[in-house]
């Protein structure tokens, strides 16, 4: 076999600083010690992306790593699939967030388990990533929307738009997704950044579904207190006048994060922009209702909603492993 010619000339100027005669020992370790580092900085630079191991059941859940917009850094995320080879519609989760750091360091993992559950029943590959800032992905928190004085809300949608969009193009270009009519499904904050891509091709994403989507509820750690909620409410009709896709936009009755009458204000401020908004109060969820979409009975309640949104199938019975 001839050697690899390839390899060598990558070396070439490096006989510009060592003699051509065999190296002494010494010289030849710091010449492979020099080497190391660098393919361990290259290495670290550039995280490969794609699967983190093995499946596991229920719904094929496994590990991923998918792009973020952070220097060198990638996003974990979990993957849920049906049974087959696909190609699947695509589904993508954007989580909640917050202000506070300490927090956002310690968030678990998000995975919307029940959520899961119910798109890849009736067909969907279900992606969650977890944005950059937050957990173990950390890195810089991109999404930040200032104090309540200078408040940025419209940025800061963007800001996780960005994020939810960089996943969503690399499941793309899989083999076992279709490449058009994905969804996209915020929480909170996450859908407040889903709002901010409704600006998309309908054709390639063709429905955004949004749980009490918004920034800054909460305000002092108070129930039905907002921050700078005037400023939120322009954001809104910002955000709206860019919009295409159809949204479809979801509170429970007893959210105390962002109250269905408050809920309805960001609604109509949305329409007025321009978007296309399907509204909807749910019935009220466990002891707060901002959560509903990280349980069972509350995908539950969510259920009839989600499929006139999305256009779903009947679900399909599957015996998992």
């Amino acid at each position: 076999m001839r050697p690899n010619r390839s390899h060598a000339a990558t070396l070439g100027p490096v006989s510009h600083f060592f003699p051509a005669c065999p190296m002494q020992p010494l010289k030849a370790l710091f010449a492979l010690l020099v080497l190391g580092v660098i393919s361990h900085s290259v290495a670290c630079a550039e995280p490969l992306l794609g699967p983190q191991g093995e499946e596991t059941e229920p719904f094929r859940s496994q590990m991923w790593l998918v792009p973020s917009s952070g220097p060198n850094s990638a996003a974990r995320a979990v993957l849920f699939r049906p049974p087959g080879d696909g190609p699947f519609r695509l589904a993508v989760v954007a989580h909640a967030s917050t202000q506070n750091a300490l927090r956002r360091a310690q968030m678990p993992q998000p995975e919307y388990r029940a959520l899961a559950a119910f798109l890849t029943t009736r067909g969907f590959a279900v992606l969650v990533p977890e944005r950059l800032g937050h957990g173990s992905t950390g890195g810089p928190y991109a999404e930040d929307q200032g104090g309540c004085d200078e408040a940025d809300y419209a940025r800061s949608a963007r800001a996780t738009a960005k994020q939810i969009a960089l996943a969503l193009d690399f499941m793309r270009g899989q083999s076992f997704v279709r490449k058009d009519a994905a969804v996209i499904l915020g929480h909170s904050a996450g859908g407040w950044g889903a709002l901010a891509l409704a600006n998309q091709d309908p054709k390639m994403l063709a429905s955004i579904v949004v749980f009490a989507p918004g920034r800054g509820g909460h305000a002092d750690d108070l129930p039905n207190q907002i921050c700078a909620p005037r400023t939120l409410t322009a954001a809104a009709t910002e955000l709206g006048k860019a919009a295409r896709v159809p949204v479809t936009w979801l509170v429970a009755g007893n959210d105390s994060y962002f109250p269905p009458a408050f809920s309805r204000q960001l609604v109509d401020a949305f329409r007025d922009g321009g978007g296309k908004v399907e509204f909807a109060v749910l019935p009220p969820s466990g002891s707060e209702g901002h959560w509903m979409v990280e349980n069972e009975a509350g995908v539950s309640l969510a259920g009839p909603a989600l499929e006139r949104a999305l256009k779903l199938r009947k679900p399909v019975a599957v015996n998992w492993r």
